[in-house]
């Protein structure tokens, strides 16, 4: 039936591409090159083609002067043609025409066969979603067998001085600890923040036994030292603990009034 565009509009594509994939849907244009749509004759069928097939903005019996294609007065019914269907080419332009007359047989064809060409694309639709679930989540499908796999942890582990396990993936969860505890921004900016330790003359500090070798005492005297600082640092952790638990538990409703000391 006749399409009722807006004066002017064009469903002209843009670039060579877009027109390619306008004749997919063609298959008048199958197997011809330039030269055989520049022919005058071609030419001619092929518009006749476009008006019978896809545009049909004539009724059938209003068809006749256009399919009329060896008379001289063709250029201009083919230019009223091209007004009739509010082409915004002139006859002149024959190029830029073909390109607009296709984008508007495109068009039709698409209104006419839309939930056909929806439905071919559901597919590709629901296997690109589940690439991108894939690629969302890689270690779903990991392969520890892989020798690809097996020779990346070990390069991981090697560069990380990670001890060996015949279990990689025991390997690979060791190096997600030390990642996550030694490598991240937040561990390093930490890291970086920490403050320089105050130099500690070893001679000043009583180990309180005799290796009966002076290296091996000073290194006992650093050992000692190492864990007092961590008995300190989880003495204050326990302190936090204890203050973080006295807070929930606490009654603020309490009247210390009414409460009681000694008997």
């Amino acid at each position: 039936g006749p399409c009722a565009l807006p004066s002017g509009e064009c469903c002209r594509p843009h670039g060579g591409s877009s027109w390619v994939k306008e004749q997919q849907g063609l298959p008048y244009l199958t197997g011809q090159n330039e030269e055989d749509r520049e022919d005058e004759t071609e030419f001619r069928n092929f518009i006749v083609w476009l008006e019978d097939q896809k545009i049909r903005h004539y009724k059938i019996e209003d068809r006749g002067n256009l399919r009329n294609i060896h008379s001289s007065d063709w250029p201009k019914f083919f230019e009223k043609y091209l007004r009739d269907v509010n082409c915004p080419f002139k006859i002149q332009d024959r190029q830029e025409a073909i390109d607009w007359l296709l984008g508007l047989a495109v068009r039709l064809e698409y209104g006419d066969n839309a939930e056909k060409y929806n439905k071919d694309l559901v597919p590709d639709n629901t296997k690109n979603a589940d690439n991108a679930a894939k690629n969302a989540e890689p270690l779903i499908n990991l392969d520890v067998n892989n020798p690809d796999f097996k020779a990346g942890v070990m390069a991981l582990a090697n560069l990380l001085q990670i001890q060996r396990h015949d279990d990689y993936l025991v390997m690979l969860k060791a190096i997600r600890i030390l990642v996550q505890e030694r490598l991240t921004q937040d561990a390093v900016a930490k890291a970086n923040q920490m403050k320089e330790g105050l130099p500690v003359a070893l001679d000043k500090h009583i180990l309180g036994f005799d290796t009966g070798d002076a290296v091996l005492n000073e290194a006992a005297q650093i050992l000692r030292l190492l864990h007092i600082e961590e008995l300190r640092e989880l003495q204050t952790k326990i302190n936090e603990a204890i203050v973080a638990v006295q807070a929930i538990i606490a009654d603020p409703k309490t009247d210390h009034r009414l409460g009681k000391v000694g008997r």
